[in-house]
């Protein structure tokens, strides 16, 4: 079973939340809104920017059979033509999330996820490469 990256015994979720969780701005706005403010996440360049500033595993801390699992979970929802991308920008009151962009505000959630899976793609490469020698079952 592959755990959690910061701990051995909670399994991980590969959830896309992983990508886009970081624009979470809850009990943040004024430090982290402004920073992201700085961006238009329907601008290819600014969501360029923000992918790999903030969505690529920033602190270096998903080993290459976490990445790989995302980027299996990842390509199989692209795959879908009905998955609600959207659902990703929605804020959630019960939870205490706030999205520095709502579901209204980005214009194709879809685009704004291929965009992650081309630029991981490349940023990750070699670790993909690396587990896919490998047998997920043994994880």
């Amino acid at each position: 079973m592959l755990s959690h990256p910061l701990s051995s015994h909670i399994p991980f979720d590969a959830s896309l939340n992983y990508f886009v969780g970081t624009f979470d701005i809850y009990d943040q706005e004024e430090s982290k809104e402004f920073e992201l403010s700085k961006y238009n996440p329907n601008n290819s360049e600014d969501r360029e920017k923000l992918i790999i500033k903030y969505c690529l595993d920033p602190d270096e801390q998903l080993s290459y059979r976490h990445r790989y699992t995302l980027m299996k979970t990842l390509k199989h929802s692209l795959d879908s033509k009905d998955f609600n991308f959207h659902a990703f920008f929605e804020d959630n009151h019960d939870e205490y999330t706030s999205m520095a962009w709502n579901e209204d505000e980005i214009e194709d959630p879809r685009d704004f996820f291929e965009e992650i899976y081309r630029l991981a793609s490349d940023k990750w490469k070699d670790d993909l490469d690396k587990a896919s020698q490998e047998d997920p079952s043994s994880w």
